[in-house]
């Protein structure tokens, strides 16, 4: 069984609660064994004499840094397992990387440890069991300020070495179990493709990750920022490509006439991708865990203080944000003989001593959450974690159903002092079905939508949809002279709305524009204008930057040819959506 990953998505505090953090996290690090710890995304600062809210600052890095520094000491925990990734806001305003205002290669444990590369692999090995993790940083090598640093760009080389890191002990001839999880600021949808339009998805379906932890979100626009991809073995719809409205892609229920002994041979392509919560707003930390190959996790709100007893269960893993499409194989391939199905197991972390933790499964197939299961869980003698492993037999057959939000667990822990904590309810399949589940509005704009791949369409069929507006009505009136008036086209009869009068009303507004000719040529050297001259000039990295231009493909810096073109490839994906649709806006009013 592998011990547990701590993460941590620890972004800048609030002036003066930085200074408050390592008391709160004190209790969490030394819970953690001497795994991996991930901070994502660096200090910020928010500017109010600016609209220039993403600007790093080198007083919050130095403070930063004596928080990490208190916090190592005060854990015991050696400095080289802890990861500081960069994000959108160390880049903000970095003209060079490593010069005056690059305060993360200052700062940072990384740039501490000399650990200098994009791309960095830790591999952990444990009862036989390998581990690998992989950090990656796809910001801009330009930090352009906001709002053009919202997205992730990575590079051709970038992905080479990403994909070279992944492969480790893939030709291991003992074919030991490797679970593989990366680790980035960006979420999927939120980054660009490189140069040769290839995308980091590939890459991490390509491994068959566990799953991809990012932290550019955070939790402000919802908690269920989570998406699994899978490869479909037939071909998938060309909507998926671009968007999906839940967070499981592609993913079937198989059913038991299914050949898993074939697929064995063949590893599922599938990972999840999950969003972490931030520590400036949300106090959120994550412990991942993995055991036996099963990755789970908990996100710990410490906005109510530091917690006692942490508690999270490992094995059956939740059916709606943990299971992937193989655990259906898993289920099928050990239903002949002993396996790791045979124990419910949990991971507990407490202050004090524990006394007593139990187990319950409820059958919810009433409607009523009854009791099925109760028992008391022992725990494991040789254990090495900081955290100690509880573990019960139980039947696992007898909890075999085609509904995945049927059986319901529950772990309650008691320590010595009495006070006692309960995990959160959830749902498990031991089927190994996925239980669905639906993003809000705001889930699916961010994490649903892959922007990187909408963008192109998106922004010709704006300006298609521009340039139909002026030329359309302007060849109506020529062709038809003055057949198209207002009492024409006002719809006749009883059932007229007021919808109705709506459309004719602006269909008649742009046929009358296009008869004022000075108007209407005016509009039109507009559009030629956005099409082929800058849109604006200003200082897009700092203030005593300098001045550059911007076209609808981005800001042209006068630094170098790579500086160019990388610039306007960053700028794509955010600025020139919202210049085009203001266009789009101004120009019916005219």
């Amino acid at each position: 069984m592998g011990g547990p990953a701590l993460g941590s998505p620890l972004q800048r505090p609030p002036p003066g609660a930085g200074i408050r953090l390592p008391p709160i996290c004190r209790p969490g690090a030394r819970h953690g064994q001497s795994r991996p710890r991930t901070h994502h995304g660096g200090p910020h600062r928010w500017k109010e004499q600016r609209s220039a809210n993403n600007e790093a600052n080198e007083v919050e890095w130095i403070e930063y840094r004596s928080t990490i520094k208190d916090i190592i000491e005060t854990s015991n925990l050696p400095r080289r397992i802890f990861y500081d990734l960069r994000g959108n806001h160390d880049s903000f305003g970095v003209p060079s990387p490593g010069g005056d205002y690059d305060f993360y290669q200052k700062y940072s444990i990384n740039a501490k440890l000399r650990r200098h590369g994009r791309v960095q692999s830790i591999t952990l090995e444990n009862s036989g069991q390998k581990h690998l993790f992989v950090g990656f940083d796809s910001t801009m090598e330009i930090g352009l300020r906001g709002p053009t640093n919202l997205f992730g760009h990575p590079t051709d080389k970038q992905l080479i070495e990403l994909d070279q890191s992944l492969s480790q002990w893939d030709t291991d001839f003992n074919k030991a179990q490797v679970t593989k999880i990366a680790f980035g600021h960006f979420p999927i949808s939120f980054s660009a493709l490189t140069e040769s339009g290839k995308s980091i998805r590939d890459v991490f379906l390509k491994h068959s990750l566990a799953a991809y932890l990012c932290g550019h979100l955070h939790t402000r626009f919802g908690k269920n920022l989570k998406r699994y991809y899978h490869r479909a073995t037939e071909e998938s719809p060309l909507s998926e490509h671009y968007y999906q409205f839940n967070m499981h892609q592609g993913y079937e229920i198989r059913s038991d006439k299914d050949n898993c002994s074939k697929e064995a041979e063949n590893v599922e392509e599938e990972f999840w991708e999950w969003e972490m919560g931030d520590w400036r707003k949300s106090r959120s930390m994550r412990i991942l865990a993995i055991d036996d190959g099963y990755v789970s996790y908990i996100d710990i709100d410490f906005r109510l203080g530091s917690k006692s007893i942490i508690i999270l269960p490992t094995f059956p893993l939740d059916s709606r944000f943990m299971q992937r499409a193989s655990a259906s194989c898993d289920f099928k391939r050990h239903v002949m003989g002993a396996s790791t199905f045979d124990t419910v197991r949990t991971l507990v972390f407490s202050r004090n001593k524990v006394v007593s933790v139990s187990v319950k499964i409820y059958d919810s197939r009433s409607g009523h959450l009854d009791v099925v299961f109760d028992s008391q869980m022992r725990r494991v003698s040789a254990n090495e974690s900081r955290g100690d492993m509880y573990l019960v037999p139980w039947n696992w057959r007898a909890f075999a159903d085609p509904s995945p939000n049927r059986y319901w667990l529950q772990i309650e822990v008691m320590d010595i002092t009495g006070d006692t904590s309960i995990s959160q309810l959830r749902p498990f399949s031991v089927n190994g079905f996925t239980s669905k589940i639906n993003w809000t509005w705001k889930e699916f704009f961010v994490m649903g939508v892959q922007w990187a791949l909408i963008y192109h369409p998106v922004l010709w069929c704006a300006i298609a949809l521009i340039f139909s507006l002026l030329l359309v009505p302007r060849a109506s009136v020529l062709l038809f002279k003055d057949q198209f008036t207002y009492k024409y086209l006002r719809p006749n009869g009883n059932q007229l709305i007021f919808f109705k009068y709506l459309v004719v009303g602006f269909i008649w507004l742009f046929i009358e524009l296009s008869r004022v000719i000075i108007v209407w040529y005016l509009l039109l050297v507009y559009m030629i204008y956005l099409l082929v001259f800058p849109w604006l000039f200003g200082h897009p990295i700092t203030e005593d930057s300098l001045t550059s231009s911007m076209t609808f493909r981005g800001w042209i810096l006068r630094l170098s040819i790579v500086a160019v073109k990388f610039s306007m490839l960053a700028l794509q994906m955010s600025w020139s959506l919202f210049s085009l649709t203001f266009v789009s806006r101004y120009c019916p009013q005219l």
